[in-house]
């Protein structure tokens, strides 16, 4: 069967072995049968550099090397330092924010998907800080345990700011997502980040299109699988 699978927001670490195990499950069976797979982003709830000798990141990456299809990444909001390293060690191709695939015949726009979500200034501003090139280098080379005492705070200070944002803000903006699938010339889209699993029916330019988004590994998997009959979202057990 030919087809072709997409997963994002597993957010695995070390707290969390229930959704390591999932996900090392996915690839050892339905991971198997498809053309690629492509990982949308936040792979690991937070990554502060290819250096970090998590015993985790190591088990994670031999398990991608080993599964014999082409694997594909895009950054997440988490995991946006992921390096060439790390890339070289899973057999992954790293790929930009934005991604157009043709696939059985469709022109598939994917990405993570934080992009969409402008009405949430505050984080769009912070998202602009941290991917300037300089103030990357300058974080992947402080010494590691400076680096996890950073990562911890941000992570705290992200939960705590989260919790005072309403839940329309946190989602993508309708006109954002226009504008993108238009710019890209494609009636598909395909994304994670908002952990609102669906699938979204939409009017573009007089055609029907749609949005297809991810859920988040929390307590069960998500998939998005798309072949020659279309696209579909897909959740089973760890």
């Amino acid at each position: 069967m030919s087809r072709t699978l997409f997963i994002a927001d597993l957010h695995l670490c070390t707290e969390e072995p229930a959704i390591t195990a999932g996900f090392l499950h996915f690839l050892q069976g339905e991971a198997q049968q498809c053309d690629a797979l492509y990982i949308l982003g936040d792979l690991f709830e937070a990554w502060i550099g290819d250096d970090d000798p998590n015993p985790l990141h190591q088990r994670i990456a031999a398990a991608l090397k080993a599964l014999p299809v082409p694997k594909f990444f895009i950054h997440g909001n988490r995991d946006f330092l992921l390096g060439k390293r790390f890339a070289r060690e899973s057999g992954m191709t790293l790929l930009p924010e934005e991604q157009v695939l043709t696939l059985y015949g469709q022109r598939v726009l994917i990405m993570h998907g934080d992009t969409l979500c402008t009405d949430d200034e505050g984080y769009q501003r912070f998202r602009a800080k941290v991917h300037q090139r300089w103030l990357q280098r300058l974080f992947l080379a402080l010494p590691l345990r400076i680096r996890m005492r950073i990562a911890t705070r941000m992570r705290a200070d992200s939960k705590n700011a989260n919790k005072h944002k309403s839940l329309s803000i946190m989602d993508v903006n309708p006109q954002a997502v226009e504008e993108a699938m238009t710019r890209q010339q494609v009636r598909i889209l395909i994304h994670g980040h908002t952990h609102r699993p669906a699938v979204h029916q939409l009017s573009l330019q007089g055609e029907s299109a749609q949005r297809v988004v991810l859920g988040a590994w929390h307590e069960q998997g998500s998939m998005i699988q798309v072949d020659a009959a279309g696209v579909q979202l897909i959740e089973f057990p760890f």
